[in-house]
This record gives C-alpha cells, sequence and structure tokens, in this order.
C-alpha cells in the first residue's frame, strides 16, 4: 500500500512511518512541522526510496488536494494532533482548530480524492487515530471499551471526541470508508520531552526536581508506541469498516509507581546518582486531572488477533535508556525551545 501518514513526524506517527516502511508499504509523511515534530524521528528512513515527506497543514484544503493527486494513496492514517492536556488548558483553540477542524477538512479531501478517482474507492481506507481520554475517567475498578459513553474532560480529550463523531459522521454519511481506534497512554523513544516520562528521565539527569502531580495516585495503562504501530497497521489492513478498537498495553500503573520504576532503572545506570527518588516534588495538581484510565483490548486480541508484545518494565527501562544514549536528540529540542519541559496549564490551577 501507499499511505498517507498525517503527522508522521511526531512521536506515534513517526513509530508508524518506521514500521510500514520496514513491513514493505510505501510511505507520504505530511506534517506541518508544529513545536512537537521532528524530522529526526524518521531519519532512518528518509533516504528510503518508499518515503516521501510532505510540510503541509491539514487545515489547508487545498494543499492537501494537492497532495492527494500528487501521490493517490491507497490509505490514510490520520494521526496528526494537538495532544497536550496542559497546553490544551493554557491554549485550547489550536486544539479545536487543528483536532476538529483539521479532521474535516481531511475528510473532505479524501472525499474529493476518491470522487476523481473512483478506481481507488474500492480498497481505500481512512484511518483515525484516538485516545481513551474521550472516555473520561474510571474509579478503582472497570475499563473501557468500545461501547463506553464519551465523557471529555479536558479541553483536549473534547476535541478529540468530536473528531471521532465527526469521522463516524463522515463514515455513515457520506459512506467514507473509516475505521478508529483508542489508545491508552503511550510511551517509548522518540517521545516529545513535555510528557510525563521524558520529563522524569531529563529531569532526573540533570538532578532537577522530578514533578509529581497531587499525590501521584492517578493510575494509566501504558502502551509501548511500537506495539500501537503495529496495531494501526493492522486495523488499518484488516479491520472491519465502521469499527472501532480500543488499543491498550494491558499494564496499568499509578503515576508515581512509574515514576519510581524510572528512578529505579536510573539508580542501576548512574549509581553514584542514587536514590533518584529523593528527586521527587509533588506539585499542584492539573485541573480536571482524571483519576484513572484502563483499556480493555479483548475486541482487538479477538478479531484480529493482536496484543502487546512488551512488558512494561521491559518496555519502559529500555526507553530510559534511549534517552539517556540519544542526548543529540533531546539537547536539539531543548536548544530550539528553553521552555520545553516547563510546567504548562497553570493558569486554571491558581
Amino acid at each position: 500500500m501507499k499511505l498517507l501518514v498525517t503527522g508522521g513526524a511526531g512521536f506515534i506517527g513517526s513509530a508508524v512511518v518506521r514500521q510500514a516502511i520496514a513491513d514493505g508499504h510505501q510511505v507520504v509523511n505530511l506534517d506541518v512541522l508544529a513545536y512537537s515534530a521532528n524530522l529526526a524521528n524518521v531519519a532512518s528512513v528518509e533516504d528510503s526510496p518508499a518515503y516521501v515527506f510532505e510540510q503541509a497543514d491539514i487545515c489547508d484544503g487545498d494543499r492537501l488536494d494537492a497532495v492527494f493527486e500528487k501521490h493517490r494513496p491507497d490509505a490514510v492514517m490520520h494521526l496528526a494532533a494537538e495532544s497536550h492536556v496542559d497546553r490544551s488548558i493554557d491554549g485550547p483553540m489550536a486544539f479545536v482548530q487543528t483536532n476538529i477542524v483539521g479532521t474535516a477538512v481531511l475528510m473532505q479531501a479524501c472525499r474529493a480524492y476518491l470522487a476523481n478517482h473512483p478506481e481507488k474507492a474500492a480498497g481505500f481506507r481512512f484511518h483515525h487515530v484516538s485516545t481513551d481520554e474521550v472516555f473520561g475517567a474510571l474509579g478503582d475498578i472497570g475499563q473501557f471499551d468500545e461501547q463506553t459513553p464519551y465523557d471529555p474532560h479536558s479541553p483536549y480529550s473534547a476535541s478529540k471526541a468530536a473528531s471521532d463523531m465527526l469521522v463516524r459522521a463522515w463514515g455513515e454519511t457520506f459512506k467514507l470508508p473509516v475505521v478508529l481506534t483508542n489508545c491508552s497512554n503511550n510511551y517509548g523513544p522518540y517521545q516529545f520531552p513535555e510528557k510525563l516520562i521524558p520529563v522524569v528521565v531529563l529531569n532526573a539527569l540533570a538532578g532537577r526536581p522530578i514533578p509529581v502531580y497531587g499525590a501521584g495516585a492517578n493510575v494509566r495503562d501504558w502502551l509501548h508506541v511500537e506495539d500501537h504501530a503495529a496495531a494501526l497497521l493492522l486495523v488499518l489492513r484488516k479491520g472491519e469498516l465502521g469499527e472501532t478498537y480500543c488499543v491498550g498495553g494491558n499494564a496499568e500503573r499509578s503515576n508515581l509507581q512509574l515514576v519510581h520504576a524510572i528512578c529505579d532503572t536510573l539508580d542501576e545506570l548512574f549509581p553514584a546518582r542514587a536514590p533518584h527518588k529523593d528527586l521527587i516534588t509533588f506539585v499542584t495538581d492539573r485541573p480536571a486531572h482524571d483519576f484513572r484510565y484502563a483499556i480493555d483490548a479483548g475486541k482487538i486480541e479477538r478479531e484480529l488477533g493482536w496484543t502487546p508484545s512488551r512488558r512494561l518494565e521491559e518496555g519502559l527501562a529500555d526507553t530510559v535508556r534511549w534517552y539517556v544514549d540519544n542526548e543529540p536528540w533531546w539537547q536539539a529540542i531543548r536548544q530550539r525551545d528553553q521552555s520545553v519541559g516547563a510546567r504548562l496549564g497553570l493558569a486554571q490551577a491558581k
């Protein structure tokens, strides 16, 4: 297949690009190169004859039309999104524009493309990649699945919920051949250093306080980004049109448990600086911080045969070592923007 991957220079998108190339697909990486995008994430495939990069904004319909006409893809993997909850508190309208308006503009471009090239319609797919945050929060028990009602609590999750609904509507009304996935928290190499795991690792390496929201009791299900990429490509190929698949890592941990595990790995790597747990500092919680997320990934396992391949302990330790071994990657990001990793979303927390 020739895949058009939106947001392919981002964290999850770049993992999809790398995996798709490894699987023998052709890839058109379409990315506007906003603050969290990084072409270094796809440097390993940039010289492949199967890879092409196009800088474009998914809100620019004319530009999208030109890209579709030039490359004539067989499928779209839609990962372009604003995704940081704290940033959505400080600047919600960027999330509305990219995640809602951008998704609608992209689907309209797909409709125009298929109308102009009906020979592509039979096998075409539009795969919309979303988050478990659209479901809201869980208590101490239970899991999200494909039937869970939507109950978003942040501008980020509300914008993703809206985009999910638009995709379903375009599928029903305009017969756009869509599939959707909702994933749990991702981790792994190349994650932009504003998210929890890279922030913890990089602060600890620098001997700075490790910020933990509230009491660190919030629980997340953790999914390695490369397992997620494999699941996404499987759903694209074999998922039933119009269906949603929840993708999880079967690895629930509280934020504090996760931070402790990172510190334990750093203690092994740098025993002279141990214990890194001494750097943990509890900070004011963010507004509307959902208590617990957990995914029931039974449907994708039963219907498509997918399960995560990495245990969290193994994948997390490998991720910590990746950040230790790839200082030039994250130092280049920090040199571009000295505010990376600083606390955001404080305006409404006061």
